[in-house]
């Protein structure tokens, strides 16, 4: 059910800002007036964004979750036999996401006009990505749309379960870093000024690697602000120069020839192209169709150039593993498998095979890298921290001495 913003004036004169669903805008006129508000201004509110009610205007994105659970309810619903209408109808009322309430609303209500569904939900594209739409519209044309959107939200989990297997392990080495790098911070700008006191009324010369931490110490307390900003600025001009051209390309390359995360970006990139193409092609997208969206997915450009080939080879008559092989990106386990699947006609199954193989895989070398990187980090902390002590050591017992 749509939701109408709207402003007027209460009996007692008072200013009213709220929303309010109705089926229509008249309806929504009818109960404005009915509550004693002198209606002013109403317009419909459009994605949230301009609702009169904070919790819509602001309200927390759509995650990939609440997106899976409406869809696997408006799988139940239309394998129910319920009309579309009423199903979305169901869906928006259920919601406890205020923006995705809205949208379904929205959606029922351009599908209540006539429109397909996939076309109403085209309309959202920051929500429903083309993978969704296109799989919608597939299962509109084939009279599937049930099964379509029960192997979507399947698909949204297993893409959400590898994306959170990224996550998870990148958490404890960023812990590290950041823990590291404050503890390290406090030492220099509020540890070593004390005891640097004791050194200067020592007067006596100072081992270098004493100099070199009273130094150290010196521009953390006097340039904090800058070290800061040069972190920063490097942050974000990496990130410029990284995201297109000839520096994304250079970057990219980088990455697939780094020797522990190489390996794995390899295996992610893989494991995404097959589970989207296997679930898009057993929709019943077509092939080239299905080319294009999963090129856009695809996270590095060097392999999303081979699929930009093979598609090409694709429309000129050609297979879709040859030039998968050419690129030399892709494992020749992967290239031979899409290869007999295209020969013996079952490509869908041989994909999902990979993708399954290599979700496995990817699980098993992050562990692998958490497990590679917590000794190296243990080994910088320890190293960092027996260089502080043998720099404020090494003066005080040569003082002792004489």
């Amino acid at each position: 059910m749509p939701i109408y913003k709207y402003q007027g004036l209460s009996s007692a004169g008072k200013n009213v800002k709220a929303t309010i669903k109705a089926e229509s805008i008249n309806q929504a006129k009818q109960k404005i007036k009915s509550s004693g508000v002198m209606l002013t201004k109403i317009s419909e509110s459009k994605d949230g964004k301009a609702g009169g009610n904070f919790s819509i205007t602001i309200g927390k994105s759509i995650s990939t979750n609440d997106l899976t659970i409406a869809t696997r309810q408006l799988s139940t619903l239309v394998k129910a036999k319920i009309q579309i209408v009423e199903s979305l109808e169901a869906l928006s009322d259920q919601s406890d996401n205020p923006r995705l309430k809205v949208i379904l609303a929205e959606v029922k209500q351009k599908v209540n006009e006539g429109s397909s569904l996939s076309k109403a939900l085209s309309d959202y594209p920051k929500v429903f990505d083309s993978v969704y739409v296109n799989m919608v519209d597939a299962g509109e044309s084939s009279g599937t749309l049930d099964v379509v959107l029960q192997r979507l939200a399947e698909f949204q989990e297993s893409r959400l379960k590898l994306g959170n297997k990224v996550k998870s392990a990148m958490i404890y080495p960023v812990i590290m870093i950041v823990v590291g790098a404050l503890m390290m911070g406090v030492i220099f700008a509020f540890v070593i000024p004390k005891i640097t006191k004791i050194f200067v009324k020592m007067k006596k010369e100072l081992p270098t690697q004493t100099k070199v931490a009273i130094w150290i110490s010196d521009v953390v307390q006097n340039y904090w602000w800058l070290i800061i900003l040069s972190v920063i600025g490097g942050f974000y001009i990496f990130k410029k120069v990284t995201s297109k051209g000839n520096g994304q390309k250079k970057w990219h390359s980088i990455m697939l020839k780094l020797p522990l995360t190489g390996e794995i970006i390899t295996m992610i990139n893989v494991s995404r192209f097959c589970s989207t193409l296997a679930t898009l092609l057993n929709s019943g997208v077509p092939i080239l169709v299905s080319l294009k969206i999963v090129r856009n997915l695809v996270s590095n450009v060097h392999m999303e150039k081979a699929v930009e080939n093979a598609q090409v080879s694709i429309s000129e008559g050609g297979s879709l593993a040859s030039p998968l092989r050419e690129s030399g990106l892709f494992p020749s386990m992967v290239t031979h498998m899409i290869s007999l699947g295209e020969k013996s006609g079952e490509l869908e199954p041989m994909l999902e095979i990979i993708s399954d193989n290599y979700s496995d895989q990817v699980e098993n070398k992050l562990s692998g890298l958490s497990s590679t990187i917590e000794p190296v980090m243990i080994v910088f902390m320890g190293v960092s921290v027996a260089f502080i002590v043998w720099a404020v050591l090494t003066p005080l017992m040569q003082a002792n001495r004489i």
